[in-house]
């Protein structure tokens, strides 16, 4: 089955670049478009839809306010941010309301068909060294902390496992995990999935979030 996908956006123009680049693939189908974040939650009410591409500055509903809304309905699709580097801070706010990652308006066309591949399977599609570059623009915005955090569920985890997600909350790859702790790839990949059951995580993007908001990282991307 194809998948199916929403664009929302309020510039006609770049829904239109999307909807032909994803037309062109016979595994996805876009089933409908929206203006608005207001627009897109009411054609979802009526249209089934895997994969949302959604718009941050738009007006009546902004995409961060739309995707908290979508993400607490029963089943919702899946939401994928589309941002520009001035709006990175919009991008994490995304994330915080389920998002399961944000990509550049200007991303080719390659990369924008394999996020939404990814997107639908259940991974999330921050790559690492956009997570540096946007924890490095919204850091002075997150708190720090000097103390050990507190979350409870963050001590359910061992040493190996804390250690694993305080490279992940850095924006590290599975494979420079494994080479900074001289693990093999598959082993960080298994710390990675007890980490997120342990802490009811969708996936490595909440472990971001996660991390800067317990202080585990402090706002500068080290260690807390």
């Amino acid at each position: 089955m194809a998948i199916r996908v929403m664009l929302v956006d309020d510039q006609v123009l770049l829904r239109t670049g999307f909807r032909m680049v994803l037309a062109a693939q016979p595994d996805m189908e876009v089933v409908a478009e929206a203006g608005d974040g207001a627009e897109a939650i009411e054609i979802l009410r009526s249209t089934a839809v895997d994969v949302v591409l959604m718009d941050v500055r738009m007006p009546r509903l902004d995409g961060v306010e739309a995707t908290r809304r979508i993400c607490a309905q029963p089943n919702p699709p899946k939401v994928l941010i589309l941002t520009t580097f001035d709006l990175d801070e919009y991008a994490f706010s995304g994330l915080k309301a389920g998002a399961s990652g944000f990509m550049l308006k200007d991303v080719p066309p390659a990369e924008l068909l394999s996020a939404i591949r990814s997107v639908h399977s259940g991974d999330a599609v921050v790559a690492p060294s956009t997570t540096r570059r946007l924890l490095d623009r919204f850091s002075p915005m997150l708190p720090s902390s000097e103390e050990e955090p507190k979350n409870k569920h963050i001590q359910k985890l061992t040493e190996r496992e804390r250690e694993v997600m305080l490279l992940v909350a850095q924006g590290l790859s599975n494979g420079e995990i494994a080479a900074r702790l001289v693990l093999s790839e598959a082993t960080v990949k298994t710390h990675v999935g007890r980490i997120l059951t342990k802490l009811s995580l969708r996936d490595r993007v909440q472990v971001v979030v996660l991390a800067y908001e317990t202080g585990l990282v402090r706002a500068g991307g080290g260690a807390g």
